[in-house]
């Protein structure tokens, strides 16, 4: 599911947005520790370590967990961090520099749509050496849901049709295109697709999706913590 509507920042109550140049190192810094993070987890599912070595590392993530302290957002919390919707998301699992479990993919715009450049890694991993289907599935979803943005009509996936062509590698640079292809009243249609940066006229998965733009006071009962 993507996030609707137009692009402007919004906290949740509890939040203080921090000034621009505190904002620009508070995010630098969720950017390095995301950085280490997929390091950590890559190294994680890659390793043959002994179990001592596990153990050990396991006692040593433990106590760093630990100093994460202060105030835990909730689910509907909006990190102070973010512009929601549709800007910045610092721990998107698809976008966000700041999540572990993020590609990270980078999103520019494309002519008439958008276009992504990721690349996956062991973690990602379906059939050995290759994506595993659900991670196509949520790089389309992602990037669809910017093709609305950027076309000016935001909204949020109602379905999601995929057609798995080819396998798509890991460790290999991966491109992603989506594009509006029409509307029906509030719904919006996309088309998206994945392929290498080397072969980008070779499509391994296409996708069609439908997604809808929610009239204000569905907005605000999905999204309760979203300042007006």
């Amino acid at each position: 599911m993507n996030t609707p509507v137009t692009r402007t920042r919004a906290l949740n109550s509890d939040s203080v947005r921090p000034k621009d140049e505190q904002l620009d190192h508070q995010r630098a810094a969720i950017t390095v520790l995301g950085d280490e993070l997929r390091a950590l987890v890559d190294a994680t599912v890659r390793t043959a370590a002994s179990v001592e070595t596990l153990e050990r590392v396991a006692d040593g993530v433990r106590g760093l967990t630990r100093q994460l302290t202060g105030r835990r957002r909730g689910p509907a919390d909006i990190p102070a961090v973010d512009e929601f919707p549709g800007g910045v998301r610092m721990y998107s699992p698809v976008t966000g520099t700041g999540s572990p479990l993020a590609p990270p993919m980078r999103v520019a715009t494309n002519g008439d749509g958008v276009v992504g450049h990721c690349t996956l890694g062991i973690a990602h991993e379906g059939p050995p050496g290759y994506g595993h289907g659900g991670m196509s599935a949520k790089l389309l979803d992602e990037l669809m849901g910017w093709a609305c943005a950027a076309a000016g009509t935001p909204g949020m996936t109602i379905a999601l049709r995929l057609r798995y062509h080819r396998p798509v590698p890991l460790e290999t640079p991966l491109r992603v295109v989506a594009h509006v292809t029409g509307t029906e009243n509030r719904k919006i249609l996309v088309a998206g697709s994945i392929s290498t940066e080397r072969a980008p006229s070779t499509a391994l998965v296409t996708a069609a999706g439908t997604f809808v733009a929610p009239d204000p006071d569905r907005t605000r009962a999905l999204f309760p913590n979203m300042s007006p």
